[in-house]
Protein backbone atom coordinates (compact mmCIF):
# COMPACT_ATOMS: atom_id res chain seq x y z
CA UNK A 1 0.00 0.00 0.00
CA UNK A 2 1.16 3.24 -0.84
CA UNK A 3 1.68 5.58 2.10
CA UNK A 4 1.02 9.44 0.96
CA UNK A 5 1.62 12.66 3.59
CA UNK A 6 -1.44 14.57 4.13
CA UNK A 7 0.32 18.19 4.74
CA UNK A 8 1.46 21.40 3.17
CA UNK A 9 4.13 21.52 5.92
CA UNK A 10 7.92 21.72 3.61
CA UNK A 11 9.49 21.08 6.44
CA UNK A 12 7.72 17.85 7.78
CA UNK A 13 7.54 16.82 4.43
CA UNK A 14 11.18 17.27 3.54
CA UNK A 15 11.97 15.49 6.95
CA UNK A 16 9.67 12.35 6.28
CA UNK A 17 10.51 12.31 2.71
CA UNK A 18 14.01 11.86 3.59
CA UNK A 19 12.54 7.89 4.70
CA UNK A 20 12.31 6.97 1.37
CA UNK A 21 8.70 5.60 2.61
CA UNK A 22 6.60 8.66 1.27
CA UNK A 23 4.84 7.82 -1.96
CA UNK A 24 3.14 11.16 -2.60
CA UNK A 25 1.59 14.30 -0.91
CA UNK A 26 -2.24 15.31 -0.58
CA UNK A 27 -3.20 19.16 -0.11
CA UNK A 28 -6.74 20.56 0.55
CA UNK A 29 -7.73 24.18 0.71
CA UNK A 30 -8.08 24.18 4.73
CA UNK A 31 -4.33 22.57 4.48
CA UNK A 32 -2.89 25.93 2.02
CA UNK A 33 -4.98 28.22 4.55
CA UNK A 34 -3.08 26.90 7.37
CA UNK A 35 0.05 27.29 5.51
CA UNK A 36 -0.31 31.39 4.93
CA UNK A 37 1.23 30.74 1.29
CA UNK A 38 0.66 30.97 -2.15
CA UNK A 39 -1.32 27.66 -3.57
CA UNK A 40 0.64 27.36 -6.93
CA UNK A 41 3.88 28.06 -4.38
CA UNK A 42 3.56 25.51 -2.30
CA UNK A 43 2.12 22.56 -4.83
CA UNK A 44 5.74 23.70 -6.63
CA UNK A 45 7.77 23.02 -3.52
CA UNK A 46 6.36 19.86 -2.89
CA UNK A 47 6.66 18.74 -6.52
CA UNK A 48 10.23 19.34 -6.10
CA UNK A 49 10.57 17.21 -2.95
CA UNK A 50 8.07 14.57 -3.60
CA UNK A 51 8.61 12.72 -7.21
CA UNK A 52 5.20 10.86 -6.22
CA UNK A 53 1.59 12.12 -6.32
CA UNK A 54 0.99 15.54 -5.47
CA UNK A 55 -3.02 15.99 -5.18
CA UNK A 56 -3.91 19.97 -5.80
CA UNK A 57 -7.63 21.10 -5.23
CA UNK A 58 -9.50 22.66 -7.10
CA UNK A 59 -12.11 25.59 -5.73
CA UNK A 60 -14.13 26.27 -7.74
CA UNK A 61 -18.08 24.61 -7.78
CA UNK A 62 -18.85 24.54 -11.29
CA UNK A 63 -17.42 21.83 -14.21
CA UNK A 64 -15.91 25.25 -16.40
CA UNK A 65 -14.23 26.39 -13.41
CA UNK A 66 -12.71 23.50 -12.16
CA UNK A 67 -11.50 22.46 -15.99
CA UNK A 68 -9.66 25.75 -15.84
CA UNK A 69 -7.92 25.45 -12.33
CA UNK A 70 -6.90 21.96 -12.89
CA UNK A 71 -5.37 22.74 -16.18
CA UNK A 72 -3.43 25.42 -14.82
CA UNK A 73 -2.79 23.35 -11.77
CA UNK A 74 -1.59 20.58 -13.57
CA UNK A 75 0.68 22.85 -15.40
CA UNK A 76 2.56 23.18 -12.00
CA UNK A 77 5.10 19.78 -12.43
CA UNK A 78 4.08 16.34 -14.04
CA UNK A 79 2.96 14.85 -11.04
CA UNK A 80 0.06 16.88 -9.86
CA UNK A 81 -3.03 15.39 -9.25
CA UNK A 82 -6.10 17.23 -10.05
CA UNK A 83 -8.52 17.15 -6.54
CA UNK A 84 -12.50 17.40 -7.31
CA UNK A 85 -15.51 17.11 -4.89
CA UNK A 86 -17.80 14.14 -6.00
CA UNK A 87 -20.20 15.98 -7.44
CA UNK A 88 -21.97 15.73 -10.57
CA UNK A 89 -19.95 18.59 -11.76
CA UNK A 90 -16.80 17.43 -10.15
CA UNK A 91 -17.51 14.16 -11.99
CA UNK A 92 -18.19 15.74 -15.59
CA UNK A 93 -15.15 17.76 -14.81
CA UNK A 94 -13.09 14.05 -14.14
CA UNK A 95 -14.70 12.35 -17.17
CA UNK A 96 -12.92 15.56 -19.62
CA UNK A 97 -9.60 15.48 -17.40
CA UNK A 98 -9.21 11.57 -18.43
CA UNK A 99 -9.86 13.00 -21.82
CA UNK A 100 -6.94 14.80 -21.63
CA UNK A 101 -5.04 12.43 -19.75
CA UNK A 102 -4.81 14.80 -16.66
CA UNK A 103 -4.71 12.42 -13.55
CA UNK A 104 -7.66 13.36 -10.85
CA UNK A 105 -8.32 12.59 -7.26
CA UNK A 106 -11.89 12.64 -6.53
CA UNK A 107 -12.18 13.89 -2.79
CA UNK A 108 -15.04 13.46 0.15
CA UNK A 109 -16.80 9.80 -1.24
CA UNK A 110 -18.65 8.92 1.59
CA UNK A 111 -20.62 5.82 -0.38
CA UNK A 112 -20.05 3.32 -2.41
CA UNK A 113 -22.57 4.01 -5.00
CA UNK A 114 -20.55 7.52 -5.19
CA UNK A 115 -17.09 5.21 -5.89
CA UNK A 116 -18.50 3.52 -8.63
CA UNK A 117 -19.68 6.64 -10.52
CA UNK A 118 -15.87 8.04 -9.67
CA UNK A 119 -14.41 4.98 -11.40
CA UNK A 120 -17.05 5.26 -14.54
CA UNK A 121 -16.02 8.88 -14.74
CA UNK A 122 -11.79 7.43 -15.10
CA UNK A 123 -10.90 8.93 -11.92
CA UNK A 124 -7.65 8.33 -11.38
CA UNK A 125 -8.14 7.83 -7.29
CA UNK A 126 -11.00 8.03 -4.86
CA UNK A 127 -11.08 9.16 -1.34
CA UNK A 128 -13.61 7.48 1.06
CA UNK A 129 -13.40 9.53 4.02
CA UNK A 130 -12.80 7.06 6.86
CA UNK A 131 -12.78 9.51 10.30
CA UNK A 132 -15.87 11.18 8.65
CA UNK A 133 -17.75 8.57 8.98
CA UNK A 134 -16.67 6.98 11.60
CA UNK A 135 -17.79 10.20 13.64
CA UNK A 136 -21.10 9.89 12.26
CA UNK A 137 -21.81 6.69 14.00
CA UNK A 138 -20.70 4.58 10.48
CA UNK A 139 -17.95 2.34 9.67
CA UNK A 140 -16.01 4.13 7.86
CA UNK A 141 -13.62 0.93 7.09
CA UNK A 142 -16.79 -0.98 5.86
CA UNK A 143 -16.36 1.09 2.81
CA UNK A 144 -13.42 0.91 1.90
CA UNK A 145 -14.09 -3.22 1.95
CA UNK A 146 -17.20 -2.22 -0.61
CA UNK A 147 -15.46 -0.30 -2.77
CA UNK A 148 -12.94 -2.59 -3.38
CA UNK A 149 -15.19 -5.61 -3.65
CA UNK A 150 -16.69 -3.53 -6.61
CA UNK A 151 -13.86 -1.72 -8.37
CA UNK A 152 -12.74 -5.62 -8.12
CA UNK A 153 -15.10 -6.66 -10.05
CA UNK A 154 -15.91 -4.80 -13.03
CA UNK A 155 -11.73 -4.21 -12.65
CA UNK A 156 -11.58 -0.50 -12.48
CA UNK A 157 -8.22 0.84 -12.53
CA UNK A 158 -9.13 3.85 -9.81
CA UNK A 159 -7.23 3.03 -6.73
CA UNK A 160 -8.69 3.52 -3.50
CA UNK A 161 -6.94 5.82 -1.51
CA UNK A 162 -8.35 5.91 2.31
CA UNK A 163 -8.36 9.38 3.77
CA UNK A 164 -9.25 11.10 6.73
CA UNK A 165 -7.06 8.91 8.56
CA UNK A 166 -6.77 9.10 12.48
CA UNK A 167 -4.30 6.65 13.52
CA UNK A 168 -1.85 3.50 13.17
CA UNK A 169 -4.63 1.47 13.22
CA UNK A 170 -6.65 3.23 10.56
CA UNK A 171 -3.74 2.70 8.38
CA UNK A 172 -3.59 -1.12 9.15
CA UNK A 173 -7.11 -1.41 8.68
CA UNK A 174 -6.77 0.63 5.59
CA UNK A 175 -4.26 -2.00 4.25
CA UNK A 176 -6.42 -5.16 5.79
CA UNK A 177 -9.74 -4.09 3.49
CA UNK A 178 -7.47 -3.74 0.45
CA UNK A 179 -6.80 -0.02 -0.58
CA UNK A 180 -4.08 1.03 -2.54
CA UNK A 181 -3.21 3.91 -1.04
CA UNK A 182 -3.63 5.79 2.26
CA UNK A 183 -3.03 9.82 3.15
CA UNK A 184 -2.19 10.51 6.39
CA UNK A 185 -0.86 13.58 8.84
CA UNK A 186 2.39 13.55 9.80
CA UNK A 187 1.98 12.75 13.39
CA UNK A 188 0.29 9.21 12.34
CA UNK A 189 3.32 8.43 9.81
CA UNK A 190 5.46 9.10 12.89
CA UNK A 191 3.93 6.98 15.07
CA UNK A 192 4.06 3.90 11.97
CA UNK A 193 7.63 3.30 12.95
CA UNK A 194 6.78 2.97 16.87
CA UNK A 195 5.40 -0.02 19.52
CA UNK A 196 6.55 0.10 22.98
CA UNK A 197 8.27 -3.15 22.70
CA UNK A 198 10.27 -2.29 19.58
CA UNK A 199 11.53 0.49 22.45
CA UNK A 200 12.16 -1.95 25.30
CA UNK A 201 13.59 -4.47 23.19
CA UNK A 202 15.99 -2.18 21.55
CA UNK A 203 17.05 -0.71 24.86
CA UNK A 204 18.16 -4.15 26.35
CA UNK A 205 19.99 -4.59 23.07
CA UNK A 206 21.97 -1.54 23.78
CA UNK A 207 22.34 -2.04 27.50
CA UNK A 208 23.85 -5.65 26.86
CA UNK A 209 26.12 -4.38 23.88
CA UNK A 210 28.13 -1.85 26.11
CA UNK A 211 28.58 -4.61 28.65
CA UNK A 212 30.64 -6.37 26.36
CA UNK A 213 33.23 -3.11 25.96
CA UNK A 214 33.00 -3.76 22.00
CA UNK A 215 32.99 -1.83 19.08
CA UNK A 216 32.01 -2.81 15.53
CA UNK A 217 33.91 0.92 14.48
Amino acid sequence: MQLFLDSTDIVQIEDLAKTGLVDGVTTNPTLIAKSGRNMLEVIADICRIVDGPVSAEVSSVTTEGMLAEGRKLAGIAPNVVVKVPLTREGLMATSEFAAEGIQTNVTLCFSAAQALLAAKAGATYVSPFIGRLDDHGAEGMDLITEIRAIYDNYDFDTEILAASIRSASHVKEAALSGADCATIPPDVFEALFKHPLTERGLQQFMADWAKTGQSIL
